[in-house]
């Protein structure tokens, strides 16, 4: 599978922002690669949540141009025998531990390439027991940006590891889905596509429940519920979505992540 690499390395952590960091894998790479383009997706993953990692870098990676290099590290098991990944698909390349965090890019794409990142002429120096964003993935990365081949990392894997990832449930009563994000707004995305809602169109009495609300029709913009209402909305990533107008969803409806949101049919 030939794709060519470009000079594009973007960085997704749950590192934050107030620590040296994601400043620190920015100077690895532009010390390798001074050409190189970094552009920061997030930082603020929860700490060690590998299942938001895997949502997030999904939503994102088909943005970019073709080539580009995404950096994920979100990594609880650092130092330990986890192995270290690059996986090239036919329009990306990304680098990152194999603890999942490729879950549903493995699942949508037909054609992959994975390498366990084996060859220590690609890392720093020295390689520390907690960083390896510094000391392995972000050199990784800036060397495939410099058109460095895939297979000079390591040797292919035919079977990275996969997360346990929830589908809807459907019954002749309901359609039950869960909670799977809430972003900064409070706003609750679920697992339920816009298909599975398509799939519904025409059923009267078709009733949404989120917690304390019952929501009877999809919205087209927030704008269209009172403020403070609950509503339901397709999202941008074709999800849907609960939400409360100018509100925090996730607050007023007492829903966290893995809470079920079920669409009742008579």
């Amino acid at each position: 599978m030939d794709l060519a690499p470009s000079h594009i390395i973007t960085l997704m952590t749950d590192f934050g922002t107030s620590d040296h960091y994601v400043g620190i894998m920015k100077g690895v790479a532009l010390n390798i690669n001074p050409q190189v383009q970094i552009v920061d997706i997030t930082h603020a993953i929860p700490p060690q949540d590998v299942h938001a990692a895997a949502l997030l870098i999904d939503s994102a990676y088909r943005y970019f141009p073709t080539g580009t290099i995404h950096v994920v590290v979100v990594d609880p098991g650092v130092g330990s025998e986890r192995r270290a990944i690059v996986c090239q698909t036919e329009t990306a390349y990304f680098v990152c531990p194999d603890n999942g965090i490729l879950t549903h890019i493995l699942r949508d794409e037909e054609r992959i390439h994975t390498v366990a990142v084996e060859n220590s002429a690609y890392f720093l120096p020295q390689v520390s027991n907690t960083f390896h964003g510094r000391d392995i993935f972000a050199p990784v990365a800036a060397h495939l940006s410099r058109g460095e081949p895939i297979g000079q990392l390591g040797s292919p894997i035919a079977h990275p590891v996969l997360l346990p990832v929830s589908s809807p449930q459907m019954t002749d009563e309901a359609v039950i889905g869960h909670v799977i994000w809430i972003d900064s707004f409070g706003n609750l995305v679920t697992n339920l596509s816009h298909e599975i809602l398509e799939g519904l169109e025409g059923r009267n009495g078709v009733v949404i429940r989120a917690g304390t609300a019952e929501i009877d029709h999809l919205n087209h913009s927030y704008a269209e519920s009172a403020v403070g209402e609950a509503l339901a909305i397709i999202d941008s990533f074709n999800r849907l979505e609960i939400s409360i107008n100018q509100g925090n969803a996730a607050q007023t409806l007492g829903l966290k992540r893995g809470d079920t949101i079920t669409i009742c049919m008579p």
